[in-house]
């Protein structure tokens, strides 16, 4: 087979796709000791890092170089973060650097992120958890060291604004060994103590060293955890620690914080005057309203001259009453009539009356007889007369019709 043959461009766009195409070389963490460092006239800065086996040629352009705390010099080791690319004149792949912190800050960054990573799967950062200020606390949990500036300006600001709010302070380590339990144990404390409404947790400004204290997976468990919600205030406006993160609000300062969690008596009783006065102005207009609504009704006949519908109204009871007394003595004079009918209606059909008229019954072993044939000759039969009865004896019957036909 003939061999293919590519150009020296081809090649090289080829390993470049190839770099391009492997998602660990599109982000990743290099730890080396900077070394041929030039920071050029462009604002871009080329340079190698390299250890013991290998050297790393590097590039940080001005966009992201702008934004390290520190100076790059030769012989210091650092961590960066970038992607591996091919640079086409040179044939040579090389770092792009975005991040990059000295060795020991590297290492601390990159523990940083891994615990935001963690915190945030378990849900410490989501927005739905998080609860509302109470608009009027009576009591505020401080936790923060006694001897800082935060304090002071914390009480200041609280005194100024609302004097009647009470400040319940734990003071604690907010830097150096032993600081993340000595916070988190003090927010489980202010938990347990029960009495506050909101807790505000921070501290004034300082290096990332300092603060790193409110960068503790033991500070954020605590403040997820609390059953009291939580303002953080960690250093200066442009800080942000997991601590804020996790908490239920995030204040720039600490003295935004207190501001943020008092509201000012001024304004409150300004507020306080205002309804008030809205309050005064309902209650008038509804009075107002009601006397002209009494005032209007007082003009009415039936409210001016009340007798005149009663006298009206007792009339018209008497006439009803006597309606119904006579309606009711035609009705029993109606029944009356209508029993008496049906009396002589039943008198008529009594078998005494029938018998008054010249009928009487006869009777054999105590039934009535109704034919000729029921009694036999020369039996004794029983006829009963309107007025007494009479003993008889059979001496003879005829079976046939003896009635003439209609």
């Amino acid at each position: 087979m003939e061999p293919r043959i590519l150009t020296v461009s081809a090649l090289t766009a080829y390993l470049r796709e190839l770099l391009a195409g492997d998602p660990l070389l599109g982000d990743v963490w290099v730890k080396g000791e900077i070394a041929n460092f030039r920071h050029h006239s462009s604002g871009h800065m080329y340079f190698s890092l390299q250890d013991a086996g290998a050297i790393l040629r590097c590039v940080m352009f001005r966009a992201q170089n702008g934004r390290l705390s520190f100076r790059p010099t030769d012989g210091l080791e650092v961590i960066a973060r970038g992607r591996v690319a091919v640079y086409p004149r040179d044939g040579r792949y090389q770092l792009y650097v975005q991040e990059m912190w000295p060795g020991a800050a590297g290492s601390r960054f990159l523990a940083l992120q891994q615990l935001k990573e963690r915190l945030a799967r378990e849900g410490f950062f989501a927005e739905e958890r998080k609860r509302s200020l109470p608009f009027l606390p009576r009591r505020v949990g401080v936790v923060t060291s006694r001897d800082g500036a935060a304090l002071r300006d914390i009480i200041s600001v609280v005194r100024r604004r609302c004097p009647s709010v009470q400040l319940v302070v734990a003071p604690v380590l907010v830097q150096g060994p032993g600081a993340p339990q000595a916070i988190a144990r003090a927010i489980h404390l202010m938990n347990a103590y029960g009495a506050v409404d909101v807790l505000l947790v921070g501290r004034g400004g300082g290096s990332n060293e300092d603060l790193a204290a409110f960068d503790s997976e033991e500070v954020a468990r605590a403040i997820f955890h609390s059953r009291v919600p939580v303002v953080s205030a960690v250093g200066h406006e442009t800080d942000y620690t997991i601590a804020d993160l996790v908490a239920d609000k995030r204040a720039p300062t600490p003295s935004a914080a207190a501001e943020m969690i008092t509201p000012a008596a001024a304004e409150l009783l300004s507020r306080l005057a205002g309804y008030r006065s809205r309050l005064e102005d309902a209650c008038r207009r509804r009075l107002r309203w009601a006397r002209e609504r009494v005032e209007l009704l007082a003009g009415r006949p039936c409210l001016a001259r009340p007798e005149s519908y009663l006298d009206r109204y007792r009339q018209y009871v008497d006439d009803v009453a006597s309606d119904l007394e006579r309606l009711f003595r035609e009705h029993l004079a109606r029944r009356d009539r209508e029993v008496n009918l049906l009396a002589v209606c039943l008198d008529n059909l009594s078998p005494l009356t029938v018998m008054g008229r010249g009928y009487s019954i006869c009777r054999y072993q105590g039934r009535a007889v109704r034919q000729a044939r029921e009694v036999p000759s020369g039996a004794a039969v029983e006829v009963l007369l309107y007025r007494g009865r009479l003993s008889c004896r059979v001496e003879g019957k005829e079976e046939e019709d003896t009635w003439p036909r209609g």
